[in-house]
């Protein structure tokens, strides 16, 4: 279907409907106006497609779990229990409920026009969408995760990690760049790699750990308020602040899954072409100059929209929160089971940043002493598949969300399809990083990493006043948020914004 020459649908009058003049009958089928949201083009009406079954499988969300369960849940977060408490895990509990909701609030938008975020951020004043533009150069660009997993990788095999993470670089960009759909293989793949890692840690969780470990994860989530003296300190609260920006997806993450739901054809997507390989470009349809919107005055087409938000809310409270908070105590009881058996692990984890690799492979070797040489090769190999798991997600948003800005606001790129600007994006991050990884530092400078996370943080709180621009006032009234969601979002903003200035005014220092 070529989106741009759909032509639309057409809906009865209901005020005083005029006679039919070639017939004498009435009423006259009269086209709808399009809705008017800021100052760019208006959104035509059209359909509301039926929504799937609210339960699944799968879903958009998996690019979320693929982008969000990484090195924060297996090992920023572990590593605050052994030094705080596990009662320090309500923090946790509070930045993957924060997350749920944001998730619901990116698809309103996403699900009732077709656009990402970033266009309805342009909607409201497009600085905004720019500022997120420069942020995800700055921020996106280092080859962090695949370092991650590659350093696990080298730990298991010999082979050195540059090596390792070269290979997965190219890896990710050809296999994205042979997919006819990009959306659907990577559903697929992201898929199968979260399967294997909730599966794989709950089994080592189990084996290895005792009740009074799960216990102590579970309750400390509920601890509301603790804060020891001991982490309001310039050494550990920005640290801890990071740990909150990534407690699931974090900077621009949830921004990124607006595109994914529109590549899925959820809601008013299902009227927008998806994004096609650089191998399959030539097939890719007509890309429309704006999204659409449906008939909110229409009772059918609301009931439609009532099923659309079942649907994403299973995946909120599911598929995101579910499957991210059982990862993240599995990986909790594991280093609390190779704390219990050894001392030196739990100094290893207290110490700075720079030792990670040191503790990863100090839980390793517990776990195969005080289990079985598999076990702590297990532990090893799920971080590895952690940093390939996020590589393939983060390079594809990344990709999708700047080819998205790109082609609808940079004047004369729209002559290109928007799968080639896509695949340029892509190509150049993974250059980028090949060249960072063999060449140079792997993670950048010590400075330009402290300016990453400040980025990402602020992102996360920036990203919440723009979802409460956007979807009050470039919405219809039947479909904006309610007080629950708006409250909700807010106190993200205060959440990610005030600990951020906490840290900087209080300490001197942005996150750690």
């Amino acid at each position: 279907m070529d989106a741009e020459k759909s032509s639309p649908e057409t809906q009865v009058s209901s005020s005083a409907p005029p006679l039919d003049p070639a017939t004498g009958a009435g009423p006259v089928q009269e086209e709808k106006p399009p809705w008017r949201a800021g100052g760019l083009e208006p959104m035509p009406i059209r359909k509301l497609p039926k929504a799937p079954p609210s339960v699944h499988l799968l879903g958009p969300t998996v690019f979320l779990l693929a982008l969000g369960v990484g090195i924060g849940e297996s090992y920023q977060w572990p590593r605050l229990v052994l030094v705080f408490g596990p009662e320090i895990r309500w923090l946790f509990l509070v930045g993957v409920t924060l997350q749920a909701f944001v998730l619901l609030e990116m698809a309103r938008y996403a699900m009732a026009t077709g656009e990402s975020i970033f266009f309805g951020a342009a909607r409201v004043f497009k600085p905004l969408m720019w500022l997120f533009f420069v942020t995800a150069l700055l921020v996106y660009i280092w080859p962090g995760h695949v370092s991650a997993g590659a350093g696990a990788f080298e730990e298991i095999t010999g082979v050195p990690w540059n090596v390792t993470a070269t290979i997965g670089l190219l890896l990710v960009g050809v296999v994205i760049s042979m997919a006819k759909v990009i959306y659907s293989l990577l559903e697929k793949v992201l898929g199968i790699l979260i399967g294997l890692l909730v599966l794989g840690t709950s089994v080592v969780a189990a084996i290895v750990g005792s009740w009074d470990d799960l216990s102590g994860s579970v309750t400390g989530m509920f601890h509301f308020g603790y804060f020891p003296d001991s982490m309001m300190t310039a050494a550990w609260f920005p640290t801890v602040v990071g740990a909150c920006a990534f407690a699931g997806p974090s900077g621009m993450q949830q921004m990124w899954y607006t595109l994914h739901l529109r590549d899925s054809g959820a809601g008013m997507g299902s009227h927008i072409p998806r994004v096609r390989g650089l191998t399959h470009a030539t097939e890719e349809e007509t890309v429309p100059s704006r999204g659409y919107m449906f008939d909110t005055d229409d009772p059918a087409e609301m009931q439609k929209w009532k099923g659309w938000r079942r649907w994403i809310t299973f995946d909120a409270l599911l598929l995101f929160w579910g499957v991210t908070m059982l990862v993240t105590i599995a990986f909790t009881v594991i280093a609390s089971a190779a704390a219990r058996d050894n001392r030196q692990v739990s100094q290893l984890l207290l110490q700075a940043d720079d030792d990670q690799s040191a503790a990863l492979q100090a839980i390793s070797d517990t776990l195969a002493n005080s289990a079985a040489p598999v076990i702590g090769t297990l532990f090893l190999g799920f971080i590895a598949l952690i940093g390939l798991n996020a590589t393939f997600g983060l390079f594809d948003a990344f990709s999708r969300g700047q080819a998205d800005m790109t082609y609808f606001f940079i004047p004369g790129m729209r002559r290109f399809r928007m799968s080639h600007i896509y695949a340029a994006f892509l190509w150049a991050v993974i250059v980028f990083g090949i060249i960072i990884l063999n060449f140079g530092p792997a993670d950048g400078p010590s400075a330009i990493l402290d300016t990453l996370a400040f980025l990402s943080t602020f992102a996360m709180g920036a990203y919440c006043v723009v979802l409460l621009l956007v979807n009050n006032r470039m919405l219809p009234a039947g479909i904006r948020p309610g007080i629950v969601s708006n409250v909700a979002i807010g106190i993200g903003a205060v959440f990610y914004l005030g600990m951020l200035i906490f840290s900087i005014v209080q300490y001197g220092v942005v996150v750690g």
